[in-house]
C-alpha cells in the first residue's frame, strides 16, 4: 500500500561549507522544487529538521527563517529535533500528514553545519554531540559518541566474535562507494591496513572507523498517492516505522541489539507488505563501522552475528547480494546531522529512478533507509519502492 510519494529530491554536497544554514537549506530545497517541477505556491507546509543550530551557531526558530528564503513564508512551518534522526522524523510526520489529508504536498528536509566553519573545533563539537547522551548517567563520566558505539560494538564482538578486520572492511567498502558519489564528503579509496593503522579513538574504533563532522542540506517533496501520477518519476513510500529504546545505555537489556531499529523495521516492512528479503539495498546509519554491522542485522539483512563476516566477504558491496550504503554512508558521504535522514531518502529516490550513476544498484525496485538518533534510542526506518 502506498502511503505517500516522493516527487522531488535534492541535496547539497556533504562536506565543508562557508554558506549559512538558511543558504544551504535553500540550495537543497530549490533543487527539490526543480526536480519535482513545482514552485512555492504548490507547497502546503514545511517539515524541517535541524538538531543543533542553537548550540553551534546561536541560530534557532529556523523553520520560518528558512521558509522565508524559499518563498514559503505564511504557510505552516515546523522544526523537528531528534538527534541524528532529526530529518527522518520530519519525513515520517510529512508522510503521515499527507496520508491523513492534512496537506496535499509538503517540503521536508534538514540542514546542519558541524565543521570548524562554525567557529567550533572538534573538541567543542564533540561535547555538543554528546548532549544527546544521558544527561545524568553518561555525560558526567565524559562519555562521547565514539565511546557509546564502542560499548555497543565491543559487546557485539564479545557475543559473536566480530573482529576489527571485519569492521575495517565496512570502512573500505563505504569509502569505495563514496568515490562514485559526487555529493560525498570523502572521495578517496582506503585499505584495511589504512584503517587498522589509524589512531585509536575509542577501542575498538580507530580514526577511520568513524564518520566525519559535515555540513550540508537535503530536501524532498512529498505528495499524496492521488497526486503522484501528475508528476514525473514519483517514488512511493510503502512504510515508515518509528520506535524508541530505553535511555541510558546501562538500562538496555541487550545493548548490541539496537532494539528500536528492529521494532521500526518490523513496522515499516509490515506497512509495505514486504520483508527484508524484498529489499534490493539499504542505506543505514553507519556513524561508526560497528553501527553498520549492527544495523545490517537489525533490519533483517543478516542473522545476528553474521553482519561482520558479510562485510568482510563483500556481500554488502554494490555488486554483492545485499548492498548496503551505495552512497558511501555516513562514513564517506558525510554526516550533517539534521540533513542525514532525508539525505538517505534522496539516495533511495535516485536509485529507484535508475538515476544514481556509477553507484546505481541494477534493477532496484525496493529499498530501505535506517536512521538512528542518540545512543540508538530512536530509529526511523523507511521503505520505498518503484511506482507500479
Amino acid at each position: 500500500m502506498t502511503r505517500a510519494s516522493v516527487v522531488g529530491a535534492d541535496m547539497t554536497t556533504f562536506g565543508v561549507h562557508e554558506r549559512t544554514l538558511t543558504e544551504l537549506f535553500a540550495t537543497a530545497a530549490l533543487g527539490a522544487y526543480d526536480d519535482a517541477g513545482v514552485g512555492p505556491d504548490d507547497i502546503d507546509a514545511l517539515y524541517f529538521g535541524n538538531a543543533m543550530g542553537g548550540q553551534t551557531e546561536n541560530d534557532t526558530h529556523l523553520a520560518p527563517a528558512v521558509a522565508s528564503q524559499i518563498g514559503l513564508a505564511g504557510i505552516p512551518c515546523q522544526r523537528f529535533e531528534d538527534a541524528c534522526a532529526t530529518s527522518s522524523n520530519a519525513f515520517k510526520n510529512a508522510v503521515e500528514a499527507v496520508e491523513a489529508g492534512v496537506h496535499d504536498t509538503v517540503l521536508v528536509g534538514g540542514v546542519e553545519r558541524c565543521t570548524p566553519e562554525t567557529g567550533l573545533g572538534t573538541g567543542e563539537m564533540t561535547r555538543i554531540f554528546a548532549s544527546a547522551s544521558d544527561r545524568y548517567y553518561e555525560q558526567p563520566t565524559g562519555l562521547t559518541f565514539p565511546g557509546v558505539f564502542a560499548l555497543l560494538t565491543k559487546r557485539h564482538m564479545h557475543e559473536y566474535g566480530t573482529t576489527e578486520e571485519q569492521l575495517a572492511h565496512v570502512a573500505v567498502k563505504n569509502h569505495a562507494n563514496g568515490t562514485r558519489n559526487p555529493n560525498a564528503h570523502f572521495g578517496k579509496e582506503i585499505s584495511v591496513e589504512d584503517v587498522l593503522d589509524s589512531p585509536v579513538v575509542a577501542d575498538p574504533f580507530r580514526l577511520m572507523d568513524c564518520c566525519p563532522f559535515s555540513d550540508g542540506a537535503s530536501a524532498v517533496v512529498v505528495t499524496s498517492d492521488d497526486n503522484a501520477d501528475s508528476f514525473d518519476e514519483p517514488v512511493d513510500v510503502g512504510g515508515v516505522g518509528h520506535a524508541t529504546d530505553i535511555v541510558p545505555l546501562s538500562a538496555k537489556p541487550v545493548i548490541q541489539a539496537t532494539q528500536a531499529a528492529r521494532d521500526a523495521a518490523s513496522q515499516a516492512y509490515d506497512q509495505a507488505g514486504t520483508s527484508a528479503d524484498g529489499m534490493d539495498f539499504a542505506e543505514v546509519h553507519d556513524c561508526f563501522t560497528g553501527a553498520e554491522v549492527m544495523a545490517s542485522e537489525a533490519i533483517g539483512f543478516f542473522e545476528d552475528g553474521e553482519g561482520g563476516p558479510a562485510a568482510a566477504e563483500g556481500r554488502t558491496a554494490i555488486d554483492g547480494d545485499r548492498p548496503i550504503n551505495p552512497s558511501g554512508g555516513l562514513k564517506a558521504k558525510g554526516h550533517p546531522i539534521g540533513a542525514t535522514g532525508t539525505g538517505q531518502i534522496v539516495e533511495l529516490t535516485e536509485h529507484l529512478r535508475n538515476n544514481a550513476g556509477e553507484r546505481q544498484i541494477d534493477g532496484a525496485e525496493r529499498a530501505v533507509a535506517h536512521n538512528l538518533g542518540g545512543d540508538a534510542a530512536t530509529t526511523v526506518v523507511s521503505v520505498m519502492e518503484v511506482r507500479e
